[in-house]
Order: C-alpha cells, then structure tokens, then sequence
C-alpha cells in the first residue's frame, strides 16, 4: 500500500493544558515516517473549562441529560483542535489536500468499563464534523464506542500501534511498551505472534491530583517532591489489595478510578512518594500477568519525564527501564501519532482493537470518518 501523511490528535485525562499533534506518513500498517510534532497549548478559557467538564461528567455519570457544559467545550475543543492540525501541517511545508485524514480523539471526560454483563460506556468531548469543515479534510473520531458495543472495553487502543513499533525493533516478548498519561497502559506481545494490551493501574492523575489538593502547582514536576519523601510502605501494602490489579485483562480505566484520598494522612513529599510507588508497583503487578513477563519496558507518555518514576519502576516493577526517545521515538508524540495511526487503518477498514486487547468479541473498526462535503 502506498503511505499517506495523516495526523493525529490527543489530550490526555491528565489535564496538562497541551493539544499533542503529530504528523505521521503511515499505510495503516507499517510507519515509513515520523513526521513534526507540537505540544500546543490551550487557551486559558479553554484550560479552566476541561476541570469543569470531568466535575460535570462524574456527577452526570451517564445518567440523564448530558451536562450543558459539554457543548460549550466541545466546540471550543474542537476549534482549538483544529488551529493546532492547521498550524502544524503549515509548518511542515505540506497543504492540508496533503492530509490523508486526521484522527481526532477528543477530550475524555468518563469512562466506565463494561461491569457483570453490563456494556461499558464513555464520553470523548469532540466534534469531527466540525473539524472536517473546518480543515476540509476527512476526520476520523469517536475511535472507541464501537469496541463497546461489541462488549469491549474501548481502551487501550494503543496497542496496535505500539504493535507496530516494536516490530521495528524487531518484536519478540522481551520488550513491552509502557504509557505513562492519567493511567498507565501496557503492550506486550503474548509469545505466538498476538498482541496483549491493558490498563495497569493509575500514572500521573492521582500524583498531580494530590499535588494540586496540596496547593503545590500543577504536578511534580521531575518528580522532585516524591524524591524528598519516603514510601509509606504500610499504606502501600494496602492499596495493593486493590481488586483491580489482581483482575484478569483485558481491563481498563477511568482516571478516577484510583484517587488519591488513602495518602491524605501523609507530608507532601510522603504522600508523592507513596502514590508514586503505588503507581510503578501496580505497573510490576500488571507485568506479572502477561503470558511471558518481558525484562524491558520502553516508556512514552509525560510520565517518562518523571525521574523518581522510572526510577520506581525498576525497583517496584523489576524491570528494566529506557524512555521512548531512547530508542528515536519521541514519547511526547506516540499518542497523537498512534491516532494518526488508527485513522489510516479505518480509511482502509482494518480493526483498531482486537478480542485480545480490549476484550470485543471480534477485530472491530476504530472510528467514525466525518467528511468535509
């Protein structure tokens, strides 16, 4: 097949105020190019809208009429969405009669997995429509509530992409990928040519969550306030119980799903410290259910950026730890490039998500296409 520039999209639960954008030359298949990437910030407007938004949609808890507020911030989303693809493809040197599509992920505001027989649900804040009129390219959106329907859990979706990264690497069940955004997702290869992806635990929500109810900025930055701490060793024993990580995969998360209130008695800097294990100790947990646990993980996400982190890693997960950029992928973009990714395999009607890496009952399509006409 012939390879297409299309770009890709993505703001994570995380909240950290940046529109990730990245350019990608891809088939749907194979990756013959990295192309640029942005981290484009929102607006303030729009920043101080998203807390507003996952506030509204934890009490709306898909019960009754959509909060009012989603509305507002979907086009708001949208637009500024828009700008940045426009801005980055100019950048570039390309036009956007270029751009083969563009996968637009959207804003999740919840995500309820499927429970006892009952399908999951969630919520991307996002207009494709809009945007297709706007750029006047294809828009492929609303990548996960297909998979749900067909008794998926509409995440991880990243797994076929970070399928095809390690392939580049030259596959095989030693490495596994790790994404470290609000919650923390694995991909490992299962030993008989498969895939296998899933939600481990919590990444960096519950540690920036804590930081901000401490009135302490945004997030711990370089993780410099876990590393003045020390681990509550008890208090994490505990949170180890949790029921979730002794659940078999495929399973997945919404970013409040595991708070922060259990370190609430603990310092700043013990309280960082302990949630910050907690997370790299329920990665090692996830580790220890996959087919063939793999010695290596190769980090992307804005959890990479967190030393104390990958530093917790190798002590509670036992493995050993690179960062994307380690291996020339830049971790700030695999997410908006795995979009990207997706968006070329549903022009070409190949599934984005897979029985062994959501759950769905069969390989299922990933996205709706929005056109401009």
């Amino acid at each position: 097949m012939d390879m297409h520039w299309c770009v890709g999209l993505m703001t994570g639960t995380v909240l950290d105020g940046n529109i990730d954008v990245a350019l990608l030359r891809t088939d749907g298949e194979g990756v013959a190019e990295f192309g640029p990437y942005a981290l484009d910030p929102y607006d303030e407007d729009t920043r101080a809208i998203l807390p507003r938004c996952l506030s509204a949609a934890l009490d709306w808890n898909f019960d009754g009429p959509e909060p009012a507020i989603f509305a507002v911030a979907e086009e708001r989303i949208t637009r500024a969405q828009s700008a940045a693809v426009a801005r980055l493809v100019a950048e570039a040197g390309l036009a956007m009669s270029d751009i083969a599509a563009v996968g637009f992920h959207g804003q999740t505001v919840l995500h309820r997995a499927p429970v006892g027989g009952r399908p999951g649900r969630t919520r991307q804040l996002g207009d494709g429509g809009l945007m297709a009129q706007l750029l006047g390219v294809r828009v492929v959106h609303d990548f996960r509530n297909a998979d749900m329907a067909a008794g998926g859990q509409g995440a991880p979706l990243s797994a076929i992409y970070h399928g095809a990264l390690l392939d580049s690497l030259g596959g095989g069940t030693g490495t596994a990928i790790l994404n470290l955004g609000g919650v923390a997702n694995v991909t490992a290869c299962d030993g008989a040519g498969g895939l296998v992806a899933f939600d481990t635990g919590p990444a960096n929500a519950p540690i920036n969550d804590f930081v901000r109810s401490r009135g302490l900025g945004e997030m711990d930055r370089d993780g410099r306030l876990a590393a003045a701490g020390r681990v509550d060793t008890a208090r994490l024993r505990q949170a180890l119980g949790h029921p979730y990580l002794k659940q078999a995969y495929p399973k997945s998360l919404d970013r409040f799903d595991f708070g922060h209130d259990w370190a609430a008695p603990l310092s700043d800097a013990d309280g960082a410290a302990t949630l910050t294990a907690f997370t790299a100790a329920a990665v090692g947990r996830g580790l220890d259910l996959l087919p063939v646990r793999p010695a290596r993980l190769i980090v992307c996400g804005g959890g990479r950026r967190n030393p104390t982190l990958l530093k917790m890693l190798g002590t509670f997960a036992e493995v050993t730890v690179e960062t994307a950029e380690a291996v020339g992928w830049e971790g700030d973009a695999t997410e908006a490039q795995c979009f990207a990714y997706l968006a070329m395999r549903r022009l070409r009607n190949l599934p984005g998500s897979f029985p062994s890496t959501t759950g769905a009952a069969a390989p299922t399509l990933a996205g709706r296409i929005a056109t401009a006409a």
